[in-house]
């Protein structure tokens, strides 16, 4: 627990723990009450399909998800062993069809892909983030800490000096959240639809004139380990709402 006690400490220097918000707290009351409401949430419609899709294939070897993914959504990223590779929740589920199922990897950002993991997320929601332990995680967070911090693209910004340093002002008439992760995968008014973490990291890269990864690019896993540090403790909201 040493590392993690280290990494949160460097996080709390640009951002307090006790200052740290998640970002339904920036939305309209009305988006905070189609979040908190199951019955209007339409992140839900995703978690539904996805668990028709477990209960075609996954429940065979994992059964009942509620009892078998309570909490895993919640240590990922984390270090899949077999492929000595970080990975984030989506790619495992994918590396589990490969493997165990001899099926093909579901599309990143397909409707199917998101299904699967917001199932598997809201097992966990209510509970803390608790990042991987593993060294390989370590060191990936602290590279994607580097990359949090570094200046990117045309607009010459890094995560950090809005999302640290600016939080709460306005943006093109938006407030700017914290960035806090834990919401994801999310259902986005703006997207009216379901979408993954790193759909949202290349939204920001391309607003900042930067290149964009590719979807399972080793640099936005590494920037996914390094939020799950920062948002360590901090509760599962998935599925989340957001403007």
């Amino acid at each position: 627990m040493k590392w993690l006690l280290a990494l949160a400490m460097v996080a709390a220097s640009a951002l307090a723990a006790d200052e740290r918000r998640s970002g339904a707290d920036f939305m309209s009351a009305a988006t905070q009450a189609m979040q908190g409401d199951d019955a209007q949430n339409p992140g839900m419609l995703w978690v539904a399909s996805g668990e028709t899709e477990w209960n075609k294939s996954c429940v065979k070897c994992h059964g009942d998800a509620r009892g078998s993914m309570r909490g895993v959504a919640a240590r990922f990223p984390a270090l899949d062993a077999d492929s000595g590779k970080v990975v984030n929740l989506n790619q495992r589920i994918n590396l589990c069809r490969e493997r165990k199922l001899h099926a093909a990897p579901l599309a990143a950002e397909s409707e199917t892909l998101l299904a699967l993991e917001a199932y598997v997320a809201i097992q966990s929601r209510g509970m803390p983030v608790t990042p991987a332990q593993d060294s390989a995680t370590r060191a990936a967070a602290a590279r994607g800490q580097r990359l949090y911090q570094q200046r990117i693209g045309q607009l010459n910004l890094s995560c950090a000096q809005c999302h640290d340093q600016q939080w709460g002002k306005k943006l093109a008439g938006s407030t700017i959240p914290q960035a806090h992760a834990s919401a994801y995968p999310i259902y986005r008014l703006e997207w009216q639809g379901m979408g993954s973490l790193q759909r949202r990291l290349r939204n920001c890269m391309s607003g900042v004139r930067a290149e964009v990864p590719p979807f399972g690019a080793k640099e936005l896993t590494e920037l996914e380990a390094w939020l799950a540090v920062r948002d360590a403790g901090m509760t599962v909201e998935s599925p989340g709402v957001r403007p």
